[in-house]
């Protein structure tokens, strides 16, 4: 069963009704990333036609992920807030402060001992309020999200880059700073300026020694390192629908590498057995 599933449907019996004001006011049909932005207003139900790149808008992300390093200042903060749990479905993950030197027999037990104050704290402070723990050793952030938090149609933010990564499974997943993080686990509204959108096509399929890796860097040469900055990258197309869930995980990591807000790719029968996969049925009934 999946984390926070009561969350999840909430999330889906809101994103109907919301898309559908949304599209009423826009005028005209909405992308994944539109629908997406719209079904997560802080307002709920939008009442005014944004301009991508332009409007500054208030958003409620669904969950946080925070990594080790950048997760310390962020919960300092929270503490200030006089909260007794966090507001939003949140978790720390210990793997930067791991140096990947020696292998895991011997980094991690001197990540261990080096950063074991570090530890200590995020692991006292995640129990007192309510947020989840991955202690080193438990894997990379942007990895156990994707296989255990991220869901079709969701909205997070994560104190990490990589945070694209959930864009695999149909999220919008942006990386942020723990200020943002803190004011998210605060119950305050996230703003962000809204994206503008960047459509690509994918057609055909992999075949011979190709993989999704060569995609990303295909465009990431068309695009550039400054290419996506401001927007969502939007995948879609037979190419996209042919396309493994880790190989999309893949590209929407690496849309990092060309300044994108995020990178996403609709809900698709790879996602399902996916999520499937990893344990999350009920996450693929409700997304279906």
């Amino acid at each position: 069963m999946a984390f926070d599933i009561e969350m999840i449907k909430k999330v889906y019996a809101n994103f109907g009704p919301r898309t559908e004001a949304a599209r009423k006011l826009v005028g005209r049909p909405l992308t994944l990333s539109e629908k997406i932005l719209y079904a997560h207003l802080w307002d709920g139900n939008a009442c005014t036609a944004y301009s991508r790149g332009t409007d500054y808008v208030d958003f409620a992300p669904d969950r946080v992920a925070m990594q080790d390093a950048t997760a310390q200042m962020a919960l300092l903060q929270f503490m200030q807030a006089g909260r007794p749990q966090v507001a939003v479905p949140s978790t720390v993950h210990c793997d930067h402060l791991i140096t990947a030197k020696n292998g895991a027999e011997v980094d991690l037990p001197a990540a261990n001992t080096e950063s074991k104050e570090v530890f200590d704290f995020l692991a006292s402070v995640s129990n007192k309020y309510g947020i989840g723990f991955w202690k080193p050793g438990a894997g990379i952030i942007h990895q156990v999200v994707l296989e255990n938090y991220a869901f079709p149609g969701g909205m997070m933010i994560g104190t990490d880059s990589h945070t694209v990564n959930a864009g695999g499974l149909g999220m919008v997943a942006i990386g942020v700073g723990g200020a943002d993080a803190c004011d998210v686990m605060a119950g305050l509204p996230w703003e962000l300026k809204f994206p503008k959108l960047i459509g690509i096509k994918l057609t055909g399929k992999l075949n011979g020694w190709t993989s999704a890796k060569d995609v990303i860097l295909k465009v990431a040469g068309i695009l550039t390192v400054k290419g996506g900055t401001g927007a969502i990258v939007e995948y879609f197309g037979e190419g996209a629908n042919s396309m493994s869930c880790t190989g999309k995980g893949t590209i929407c990591n690496m849309g990092a590498e060309i300044g994108a807000t995020t990178s996403t790719f609709g809900y698709d029968e790879s996602m399902e057995r996916y999520l499937r996969a990893t344990g999350r049925a009920d996450v693929a009934d409700a997304a279906n």
